[in-house]
């Protein structure tokens, strides 16, 4: 089953965010076993140019990639490179959620430009059905006060296959920052979670621990992040000072 088919059989699937831009803490998070693993570009040291071989790094998994903004020519060259899917931030309601969409899909149902000799069509052997068989993974942020005013309208889009939270930007937004158990953020995510149950998508989020996670999972999210590259390294390196006490 392709990951997208996970994704919307609301499969619990855990992956972490890949910050540092390094090949080999991403190919150390690859072979953790994650079920995904996201290669940051819009808050990652990483830029364009470093997406190939971060890609190559975390070929045992899939990879996808959130860009830096909800622009066509981006989408394209993280699609081109190989990458499983888009994770699109900032969405500001249902027509962003729409052009992200578009950007996507080829014609008719979207204005991705057709080529093929490039990575994802394995540089032409099997161009042709690339074209006619991706299925891109299509994942819009909600981490705005206008996306979450327009939620049961993101979630019904054919293409959008996961709503992921930013708790940050969200609780943010809100004016409620990192208040973890506001009832204004706690009845977000359970609007958000509801809205992706009613239309057969997946809801996701970033959780900063595996307890914040457990707790994601019992409120219906099913595409989990668990921390990043990051907050792995900076945890060790805090556990090892431990000693000083």
């Amino acid at each position: 089953m392709t990951f997208r088919r996970r994704l919307l059989a609301r499969e619990l699937v855990v992956g972490c965010f890949l910050n540092t831009g390094s090949l080999v803490a991403a190919e150390i998070c690859a072979q953790a076993g994650f079920d995904w693993v996201l290669v940051d570009l819009e808050h990652g040291s990483a830029t364009e140019a470093d997406l190939l071989p971060l890609l190559h790094a975390t070929a045992g998994t899939t990879a996808l990639v959130r860009v830096e903004a909800n622009e066509r020519p981006r989408f394209a060259k993280v699609l081109d490179l190989g990458a499983a899917g888009v994770v699109v931030p900032r969405i500001g309601g249902v027509e962003d959620a729409a052009r992200a969409v578009s950007y996507l899909r080829y014609g008719p149902a979207g204005v991705r430009g057709v080529a093929l000799l490039h990575r994802a069509g394995a540089y032409g052997a099997r161009g042709r059905e690339h074209v006619e068989g991706f299925e891109p993974v299509g994942v819009v942020q909600i981490e705005s006060a206008e996306a979450l005013a327009e939620v049961e309208e993101i979630a019904a889009l054919d293409g959008v296959d996961c709503l992921f939270v930013g708790p940050n930007d969200l609780t943010y937004a809100l004016g409620i920052w990192q208040k973890w158990d506001d009832e204004r953020y706690v009845a977000a995510l359970d609007a958000v979670s509801a809205a992706a149950a009613r239309h057969g998508k997946a809801a996701g989020i970033l959780a900063r621990a595996t307890d914040d996670a457990v707790r994601y999972r019992d409120l219906g999210y099913t595409m989990i992040g668990v921390g990043s590259d990051t907050s792995y390294v900076l945890a060790g390196a805090r556990a090892a000072l431990a000693l000083r006490g």
